[in-house]
């Protein structure tokens, strides 16, 4: 057994059974050796960022780390934007990093790079490989790591004579360590602020964003008036009918503020306290009221559930949580728009989707049209690293073949990753694409006002343009492999949205909207 033979049985025995790939010279030795372990499934990519937002996606729903295939310093810097979203949604992710011949490194070839301190600016776990012997003990490490709550990256750094080195052997999986209870005094101090009689927000997110911790939410704001909310950007929010319906922390500092407005005790449980996300002149850039008081009730690291439902136990016994009755929003009609788009999904999502939101501006009415449709989870751009939809949704559509994944994708984002849609085509995943085509930066729009920068002249509005040639999104799926339409008008994206939803396997529609701003 050589060493990429027992890096991929240990990787496996430790239930990682997909990897994404996008390999290179140093790599082949791992991906012969694909072949001796079957139960591995490799899955390519033509584009590292692709690799490593499928990985992030895969793991969001199916609960356990993929592994990515990276090839030297370089690969690992192309998939680094959607690994900085798996780090913010503290997602647990396996990198194997191929890297030159030990022995060749002294020549400075030309693809020679400092692998682990770039591995390192993902503030997760990092390891090389030294000797064949070691690298199925390497890897059962590595899977362990990442799965250390609340998750993280971890990257194992392969040389490639280790990896084609005979004397690999397999080791058995390490069981990864479990949250942390929370001490009962803390859960007993937040239920004192909670009846001080003075307004409270309770903030939550990681785990709490699934259903247990969704329920002991809404029990404690009913029973003692305190506001819920749901972390800007969810790494997985379960929502509709039959859920608790929470409002979500706004991504604009006015709104945050508004949301936040006389609040004298800010409990936050798998979240951090709210921050700007980014600097204004004149603005705060901390978020909290002046002079309301925080309460963290469960670090990340923590039983941030337990914490929930022992904090619900003592404040609302016998309440119990308010949930969202079923209701969907009336087919629209007429030329398509940013507030009618979203009422065609909220009409028509299927059971049991799993939508991948990356439609940003165009997507702003969105959860206000599906808080009733029938119960759906929502991927979420965690980091705010743009190019993250598409890839995610390819990854979630791995981890759950048997449901229908909805990629709800803005114009400019989806150019940073679109070579996503040859991957879907590849693996015939059931993935419905609605790229919302404003032909805009619309965002950047918007934050050129806020940011108290001059009104844009001509060469500002043109780097905050797609048009110029027009970007025709449907010619480019249908190239690479997916079938695709054009929507004008609320009636066609219906209908397309349905006919997509119908048949298997994936599919794109080029929704064209008006930019809102």
């Amino acid at each position: 057994m050589n060493g990429a033979q027992s890096l991929i049985r240990t990787l496996v025995d430790s239930g990682v059974e997909v990897c994404f790939a996008n390999p290179g010279t140093s790599e082949m030795h791992f991906v012969a050796a694909l072949d001796s372990v079957p139960e591995m499934r490799g899955v390519l990519g033509l584009f590292e960022g692709v690799v490593t937002g499928a990985a992030d996606g895969y793991a969001r729903i199916a609960g356990k780390p993929a592994a990515t295939l990276l090839h030297l310093g370089p690969g690992l810097g192309n998939g680094l934007a959607n690994l900085h979203n798996a780090r913010r949604g503290y997602t647990p992710i396996v990198n194997i990093v191929g890297d030159h011949a030990t022995y060749h490194k002294k020549y400075d070839a030309p693809l020679e790079s400092d692998i682990p301190a770039i591995a390192s600016s993902l503030q997760g776990w990092v390891r090389e490989s030294d000797s064949t012997k070691d690298v199925g003990a390497d890897a059962a490490a590595a899977v362990a790591a990442s799965m250390d709550p609340p998750g993280r990256v971890a990257t194992l750094v392969l040389p490639a004579d280790i990896s084609w080195g005979d004397g690999g052997t397999a080791v058995a999986p390490i069981p990864p360590r479990k949250p942390q209870a929370v001490a009962a005094s803390k859960v007993s101090a937040v239920a004192d602020a909670l009846r001080s009689g003075e307004q409270v927000a309770l903030l939550v997110g990681g785990p709490a964003c699934r259903e247990a911790g969704l329920r002991a939410v809404s029990r404690i704001a009913a029973a003692t008036g305190a506001k819920p909310l749901i972390e800007t950007f969810p790494a997985r929010l379960e929502r509709g009918a039959g859920l608790p319906a929470i409002e979500r922390l706004g991504y604009l500092a006015e709104q945050a503020s508004y949301q936040l407005s006389g609040v004298k005790h800010l409990v936050v449980a798998g979240a951090k306290s709210p921050v700007s996300f980014f600097a204004y002149p004149g603005k705060p850039s901390d978020l909290v009221p002046d002079g309301a008081q925080v309460h963290t009730l469960a670090e990340l690291d923590q039983d941030v559930v337990g914490a929930l439902e022992a904090l619900a136990d003592e404040v609302a016994a016998g309440v119990e949580p308010v949930l969202q009755e079923p209701q969907r929003p009336a087919l629209p009609s007429g030329p398509l728009s940013a507030q009618n788009w979203v009422e065609v999904i909220g009409a028509l999502l299927p059971e049991r989707a799993i939508i991948s939101d990356e439609a940003n501006t165009s997507g702003l009415l969105l959860p206000a049209a599906t808080a009733g449709a029938p119960r759906h989870d929502v991927l979420t751009l965690t980091g705010g690293a743009i190019g993250q939809g598409l890839p995610v949704a390819t990854g979630a559509a791995v981890a759950a073949p048997d449901r229908p994944v909805i990629a709800l994708q803005s114009d400019g984002s989806a150019l940073y990753t679109i070579s996503a849609l040859w991957t879907q085509a590849r693996e015939n995943l059931d993935v419905t694409t609605v790229i919302l085509n404003n032909s805009a930066y619309a965002i950047l729009r918007m934050e050129l006002q806020r940011v108290g920068a001059e009104s844009g002249g001509p060469k500002a509005n043109a780097l905050l343009d797609l048009s110029r040639p027009d970007l025709d999104f449907a010619k480019i799926a249908e190239g690479m492999g997916v079938p695709a339409t054009r929507a004008t008008t609320a009636e066609e994206l219906a209908d397309q949205f349905k006919a997509a939803i119908a048949e298997p396997g994936p599919h794109l529609i080029d929704a064209v909207v008006p930019s809102m701003i």
